[in-house]
């Protein structure tokens, strides 16, 4: 490896393991010259910064707004109207905290999410990261040509020769050797989402209804609770996934964003949130005004379908152009996720600003990835709706693990110095944990007891409240005992310019013993919940 190029030059080593993650930002919309640290006083100075930092939070928003998300939020608004529309007002701030951390661990330290993971806490969890991420992100991506399938066969295309078409679009986007030609495409994809808007307005739901589910919680009558926890499961493991985290972390480095602009980068992030949570509130509206009480459209093609049935032809064209456009930026950001997390541990070239011959093993990975999965889409006879059904549970089950981790390395002085979380964001972050955690437990008890009673999922509730009460009390007698509290205070001075330093300068990580008991527990959880999981869908394949 060189010297990191202007890295050496102008200041202490850091982190950075590939010299192609350092240099000038060459966004879609701008660049920012490497050496440039002058202030941005004026408002045309900063706006022209955010014009060039844009991307990694848009594109990880609305990535996450792909196939899978159409039939979840399809599915809401045909069964419960817009009742359900408060879940996505309170995933608000768990898509910002949980993307800010990750965001921020991207820009100081220069190393991805896996790679952390495997230097601070050990081979296993290293391992077991990228494993499950390989997995899930493989199981995700077939579901996104899924969607482009059931797009394309709707707008009377052949599906076969329009999946792989679909399939070569997305590899040669990202494998042209210019990272601003491929943020360009995505950024131009993202707009795609859009197009939900005007299939809102067609349909025209009563916006103050919606307006009183989006800010009032309530669960829909008429219906099993199990039936409508499921619901609410899918739409926060649909709107908040764990692939969300490596892709952001790892991408922010490859657009060689540092501490200077992370407050711009914040600015894209939210521009990305407020994209997704119009385009699903919009979906829940169109679908509760123009299907509800006409039957089940089950996958998001009937959806088209009934679209034009009820409100016309533009309708349902609209409609299957967004999905189409979605699952394109979904197969493209998840495929990404997966060759940067290998890329990361294994210490392969992984930049975007490299071309595929300088980075033949990262381009392998992400084009493997893209082919098997559009392949195994156009095979007669694949169990497509297993395989659908099969990402939406391990990605409920795997989802707190990658919280857990987020959040340990977040706190962690060593990598995040004076950038490290405070007490605020850490109460917030551990109360999102304990709730996908219960989530986690529901979903899992669902899949291997499908006809699982309301009273059943409401003790494991209580069953986790308990748990966490006690873990946080045990955790505050801890600290108290230790003379630990308000002793620990976080010099923030000089952040701007602190990055990580080399990975082999760091020094090991402290494991308490609760730490260790905790991490012990949630091994043997997820390797419980797995097997369970993975039974349940074999019994199911095999048609029991």
């Amino acid at each position: 490896m060189t010297d990191l190029k202007a890295t050496a030059r102008s200041g202490p080593r850091t982190a950075v393991l590939d010299d192609a993650h350092v240099g000038d930002i060459r966004g879609a919309l701008g660049t920012i010259k490497a050496g440039d640290v002058g202030a941005r006083n004026g408002l045309s100075a900063r706006l022209k910064t955010l014009l060039a930092i844009i991307g990694p939070g848009l594109i990880v928003m609305v990535g996450d707004n792909d196939a899978g998300a159409f039939g979840t939020y399809s599915q809401a608004g045909q069964n419960y109207g817009t009742r359900l529309l408060w879940t996505l007002a309170l995933l608000i701030p768990v898509l910002y905290v949980n993307q800010e951390m990750v965001l921020r661990l991207g820009a100081v330290t220069g190393v991805g999410h896996a790679r952390l993971i495997l230097e601070r806490f050990g081979k296993f969890w290293g391992a077991f990261s990228v494993i499950d991420l390989f997995i899930l992100n493989a199981l995700t991506i077939v579901t996104e040509f899924i969607g482009v399938s059931l797009a394309v066969t709707y707008l009377g295309l052949p599906k076969a020769a329009s999946v792989l078409v679909a399939a070569v679009v997305v590899i040669f986007a990202a494998s042209t050797g210019s990272f601003r030609r491929f943020e360009r495409t995505a950024v131009a994809l993202c707009l795609g989402s859009l197009l939900l808007v005007p299939v809102y307005f067609i349909a025209h739901p009563g916006i103050g209804q919606m307006a009183h589910d989006f800010a009032v919680p309530g669960i829909p009558g008429g219906g099993r609770l199990a039936d409508v926890m499921m619901l609410i499961i899918a739409i926060v493991g649909t709107t908040v996934a764990p692939w969300q985290l490596f892709f952001q972390q790892s991408y922010v480095i490859d657009k060689r964003i540092t501490p200077r602009f992370i407050r711009y980068e914040r600015a894209d992030l939210w521009l990305g949130i407020a994209i997704v949570i119009v385009a699903g509130a919009a979906m829940m509206g169109f679908c509760a005004a123009a299907l509800r009480g006409h039957g089940a459209f089950t996958d998001s093609g009937g959806v088209a379908t009934g679209l034009e049935r009820y409100e016309g032809k533009t309708a349902g064209v609209l409609f299957a152009i967004a999905l189409l456009d979605a699952s394109i930026i979904g197969a493209s950001a998840v495929s990404l996720s997966t060759a940067y997390a290998i890329g990361d541990v294994l210490g392969l070239k992984h930049s975007l600003h490299r071309g595929v011959r300088d980075a033949r093993g990262f381009y392998a990975v992400f084009a493997g990835l893209v082919v098997i999965s559009a392949v195994i889409v156009v095979i007669p006879g694949s169990p497509l709706g297993l395989l659908t059904e099969g990402v939406q549970t391990l990605a409920g089950v795997l989802l707190p693990s990658a919280s857990v981790f987020l959040l340990l390395l977040c706190n962690d002085r060593a990598v995040l110095g004076p950038w490290v979380n405070g007490k605020a964001m850490n109460a917030f972050t551990a109360i999102v944990v304990a709730v996908l955690v219960t989530l986690s437990v529901v979903l899992t008890a669902a899949v291997v007891f499908p006809g699982i009673s309301s009273g059943a999922i409401l003790s494991i509730m209580a069953t986790c409240a308990v748990a966490g009460i006690a873990a946080v009390g045990y955790a505050l007698a801890r600290r108290h005992r230790k003379g630990w509290a308000g002793s620990r205070a976080v010099d923030r001075t000089g952040r701007q310019d602190w990055r990580m330093p080399p990975l082999d300068d760091l020094p090991a990580p402290v494991i308490s013993t609760g730490r260790k008991i905790g991490l012990a527990a949630l091994r043997t959880y997820l390797l419980i919940a797995m097997v369970l999981v993975v039974v349940r869908v074999v019994q199911l394949a095999a048609g029991h």
